[in-house]
């Protein structure tokens, strides 16, 4: 990349990092505050990625979904953002809500950019607080929000507002993470301006198409390291919640020069639990998978998808219809679709890519009534894993990753806010896979509660944990207890005061070099490698530090 470009490349990046600090630092949640489950990014006249921050995987590769949403059936003016959170038209799930607003330059009648964010609001409304409930359609998971404009002329439209916020339990939180979004979007502008006024519309136009461009180049100078293959992956959800069979994600890639196929149209039907993921986040996973297979600070934008071809059928575990249940499809199936990517991409290039992560987000959401005051109270979270081993490294412990790019929520915040308390939290010893590089461990969270509250948990890798690589041993499945007594990976509860959980997440796969020792192909739910030309080679990097474990 050469200097002009890259400073083209670090300004529009810059754009997207502010708007979420200023998001993060307004927001009224420790969901958004805390945990940072936000994601905000800068689009061209057509809608394409031009930027993002380094936030969300789960969210950056859906969001593009979102805007295309808003300008197929509106045209934003200025001072115009729409809000949207609908699964089937440009969202992930219910409680991702995303903001859209148009970048009108002076004299010009069309849109010249577009800016938008996405924020996890703690409670969106549904049959459960939290709203990520284990349901049989999305009715139950709370409001949904088609492309509605929110903001007019810079002021709330007060008649939406006010149904919005009668359809949630904890309205002042959800007004204030809502006006942090929209404090995102100005200073987006204002900065979009100010580049414009120093370098000339024109030159800013002409540097986003060359980024993208750039993308496309780089992206497919990787593919074409890649040899010339099919490979064939399937991995299982543990189920959907009620009383299913695994449910299996399959992943057929093809690699032939300079362009890829990913093909999921033999995984399985939509569920009737909450597993189900839309076309958006299947797209963001693959997206996320091959970003993670380039070593340079490549833009993460529109051009990155060019050369990579992604095929869903509609109906499916990766390509859900209305009125499929969605909560876990965006935060559980998500992190199984990269696993099955991934698992393929291992047999393109053997020994090269790490083990399987923890392949959960460990999703804990519940409210009530606080007695202290007598208000509703809602809180949602998303656990650590172990990280799966590489070739040359260990496995990270108690980290995020994949598609999650948050954090736990300090228990300072938890405890100060919610009437519940931290009683224990350490890394799961001995979680990870064994082998000659060991996978990383799990996280032990406890919650005590002192009050009585309602509980929803989703979660994975209960039944079967993540795979080793080349040999090494699977990590440890999950647990999750009340009372000292195992409760299924995903379910609606209703606890006492004094009610104990525990949380119990996967560690990390281990890595054994093929090298060194046989590989062991039980360790894999079901690999089939069907064609494999010559071996390539890999160099690796991802906004969650796979480059760390390769």
């Amino acid at each position: 990349m050469n200097l002009e470009l890259e400073v083209f490349r670090s300004l529009f990046v810059s754009i997207a990092e502010e708007m979420g600090i200023v998001l993060r630092r307004t927001a009224f949640s420790p969901n958004i505050k805390e945990r940072r489950d936000y994601s905000c990014a800068l689009y061209d006249a057509r809608g394409r990625t031009v930027a993002m921050g380094d936030h969300m995987p789960a969210h950056l590769g859906a969001m593009p979904a979102s805007v295309k949403a808003v300008t197929d059936e509106a045209q934003p003016g200025p001072g115009d953002i729409y809000f949207l959170n609908d699964p089937f038209r440009g969202g992930t799930h219910l409680p991702d809500i995303t903001s859209v607003s148009a970048v009108h330059l002076d004299g010009a009648r069309e849109p010249s950019f577009y800016l938008a964010t996405r924020a996890h609001h703690a409670d969106v409304g549904g049959m459960m607080p939290g709203s990520m409930p284990l349901a049989k359609e999305i009715y139950q998971e709370g409001l949904r929000i088609p492309p509605v404009r929110l903001v007019r002329d810079g002021e709330y439209d007060p008649a939406l507002l006010s149904i919005i916020l009668a359809n949630v339990r904890t309205p002042d939180e959800r007004l204030g993470d809502l006006g942090a979004q929209v404090a995102a979007h100005r200073v987006g502008e204002r900065r979009l301006r100010e580049a414009v006024a120093r370098h000339g519309a024109s030159r800013i136009v002409r540097q986003m198409a060359v980024l993208q461009d750039y993308a496309e180049a780089v992206m497919r100078s990787r593919l074409s390291r890649i040899p010339d293959c099919e490979c064939d992956f399937s991995d299982w959800m543990d189920d959907d919640g009620f009383g299913s069979a695994p449910i299996r994600v399959h992943c057929r890639l093809s690699v032939h020069g300079s362009s890829a196929r990913v093909d999921f149209r033999e995984s399985a039907p939509q569920s009737r639990g909450g597993v189900n993921a839309n076309r958006a986040v299947t797209t963001s996973a693959v997206m996320y998978c091959f970003r993670c297979l380039v070593d340079e600070e490549i833009p993460y934008n529109a051009g990155m998808l060019r050369p990579i071809e992604i095929l869903t059928r509609p109906g499916s575990i990766c390509d859900a219809l209305l009125p499929a249940s969605t909560a876990a499809g965006n935060v559980e199936t998500s992190q199984r679709i990269v696993d099955a990517v991934m698992g393929a991409l291992r047999q393109a290039l053997p020994g090269q890519l790490p083990a399987g992560s923890s392949g959960t987000m460990n999703n804990v959401s519940f409210g009530g009534i606080d007695p202290d005051d007598g208000q509703p109270f809602s809180y949602y979270e998303t656990i650590a894993g172990g990280m799966g081993a590489g070739p040359r490294t260990d496995g990270l412990s108690g980290i995020h990753t994949h598609m999650t790019n948050s954090l736990n929520t300090p228990v300072e915040a938890i405890e100060r806010q919610y009437p519940v308390r931290v009683r224990n939290y350490k890394l799961r010893a001995g979680s990870g896979g064994d082998g000659r590089r060991r996978g990383g461990e799990g996280v032990v969270r406890e919650y005590e509660f002192l009050a009585d509250a309602t509980l929803a948990i989703l979660s994975e890798r209960r039944k079967r944990g993540p795979t080793g690589a080349e040999g090494g041993g699977a990590g440890r499945p999950g647990r999750n207890l009340l009372n000292g007594d195992e409760i299924p990976s995903k379910g609606n509860l209703d606890v006492e005061r004094g009610d104990l959980l525990r949380i119990e997440t996967p560690g990390g796969g281990g890595y054994f070099s093929s090298m060194n020792l046989p590989t062991n192909s039980a360790s894999m739910p079901e690999a089939k490698k069907l064609r494999t030309a010559d071996r390539g080679s890999l160099t690796s990097g991802s906004p969650n530090r796979l480059n760390d474990v390769l």
